[in-house]
């Protein structure tokens, strides 16, 4: 039998109670010292006093289940639990960060900085996302920041697991979540759609750059269902200084239908950390909201209305991002050449199988480790502007429309290192890259492909141009 309330000084199952750190619509934090644990804890106990709401024992079981199979920096870890039979709890790390909630009172923040903590919440996200698990509850008082600026994601209770019940569901008909940032499809009572979480932080990202909610904070159905056909004030109409390819992320974050979203948060997580290779579409100018026709059509058209469903596994396993290292046609010859046009045929055999990849082309400009290094070639032009525009010719023949090939110049005296920080920074699932036959070259090269290969944190293709006897 549950205690009826939790003081500080009570002990149970060795856990020293500490002082109440938190009081929350559905649970309640303590500060916790155990003498087997050195870490700091805390201590969540779900609220089961006279007329508490009943789904505060349902997201409790719900956390109860997911939090144990969670692990890595983005998330707090699990110590210990216990059910109902007694006095319900969940012990945890207390994790030394900053909440979100703190800092959303200076918004709008410049558009720097909401870019770069927006690659790293998604980065936490896409974490999150293959681990089976949607948050469904992305909001600033469930992001913490460490000092190294990573992200930290907290309170699993509305949480979704791809392989467990998911009892929320089950047992509730009315959409939980917080009001500023559900997605539609949650709104509808959709829990099982990873990019639910995308729109969340869309809102979250519309809130950080323009100080306002794009929905407001309606406390009603009729006013949560309003973003169903209404959208929002574009950010730049607000404050003109976001960049049309910030804004361009935000409201593809915030489309109604879930299709029209970036398919993964590792591909969200790529524009905001590369916004020069962001393809504008016509929301990246949009400067008023949509009209009265397009809204009423909306409003009165059932088939706007999200209801695609997509595991979260599969929803991963259909959108990858695939890199390749190209060998430009400068860079070896005749035989550099070959190499070129073998690459473009491994990724053209690639493609097909994987409707919703996003390509990312890569191309180490390498620099001198002592002499200094000119931005000009012998004619006068950027080598990085031109080494850009081989890269899109050399794409060309593949055929992939706008959005889902980008182009990407590292420049470092390291092409090994380089290709290994861009393949681990951006979440690439994927990397397709060239070794040399020849022996002279493969000193110079061929060790790129083999320190990529050992080291890199995702699938490696190599691949080598054909032989041809005379």
């Amino acid at each position: 039998m549950a205690r009826p309330r939790l003081t500080t000084g009570d002990r149970l199952d060795g856990f020293l109670i500490g002082e109440r750190v938190h009081a929350g619509g559905m649970a309640l934090l303590y500060s916790v010292t155990h003498p087997a644990h050195d870490l700091p804890m805390l201590m969540k106990v779900p609220r089961l006093f006279e007329g508490e709401d009943p789904a505060a024992i349902v997201s409790f079981e719900m956390e109860g289940m997911i939090l144990p199979r969670l692990s890595g920096p983005h998330v707090p870890r699990f110590v210990a639990g216990a059910g109902f039979e007694r006095q319900p709890y969940i012990v945890m790390e207390r994790v030394a960060a900053s909440s979100l909630e703190g800092r959303m009172r200076e918004a709008p923040w410049p558009v720097e900085e909401v870019a770069l903590l927006g690659a790293r919440i998604a980065a936490a996200l896409d974490a999150l996302h293959r681990r089976h698990v949607i948050h469904l509850d992305i909001k600033p008082g469930n992001i913490l920041l460490r000092e190294d600026g990573t992200a930290v994601l907290v309170d699993f209770g509305l949480s979704r697991h791809d392989q467990l019940p998911d009892l929320m569901e089950e047992e509730f008909r009315l959409p939980y979540g917080s009001a500023p940032y559900m997605a539609p499809e949650q709104v509808m009572g959709i829990r099982s759609d990873p990019r639910s979480d995308l729109f969340a932080l869309g809102a979250l990202m519309y809130h950080m750059a323009t100080g306002a909610l794009p929905f407001g904070n309606p406390s009603r159905m009729k006013g949560l269902k309003r973003r169903l056909w209404r959208d929002p004030v574009p950010p730049r109409r607000l404050r003109p200084e976001v960049p049309p390819a910030l804004q361009e992320v935000i409201l593809r974050c915030l489309e109604v239908e879930p299709d029209r979203r970036h398919p993964t948060a590792a591909q969200l997580l790529l524009d905001l950390r590369n916004p020069e290779g962001v393809a504008l579409t016509q929301r990246a100018g949009k400067l008023r909201r949509d009209g009265f026709g397009a809204v009423l059509r909306r409003r009165f058209n059932p088939e706007a209305q999200p209801r695609f469903r997509r595991p979260v596994a599969q929803g991963i396993a259909a959108a990858p991002i695939l890199a390749v290292a190209v060998a430009l046609s400068r860079e070896g010859g005749e035989e550099g050449a070959g190499l070129s046009e073998e690459l473009r045929r491994a990724v053209a055999r690639m493609l097909p199988t994987l409707p919703g990849a996003r390509l990312a082309c890569l191309n180490v400009l390498r620099l001198n480790r002592i002499q200094l290094d000119t931005t000009l070639d012998a004619e006068g032009r950027s080598k990085h502007a031109r080494r850009l525009a081989e890269l899109r010719h050399w794409a060309a023949p593949l055929g992939l429309p706008e959005g889902r090939v980008t182009f990407h110049v590292l420049e470092a005296v390291d092409p090994a290192a380089a290709l290994l920080e861009f393949v681990t920074v951006n979440p690439v699932d994927h990397v397709v890259l060239g070794a040399r036959g020849s022996s002279a070259l493969r000193q110079h090269v061929g060790s790129v492909s083999a320190a990529v290969s050992a080291r890199a944190p995702c699938t490696v293709t190599v691949v080598r141009p054909r032989t041809r006897e005379d």
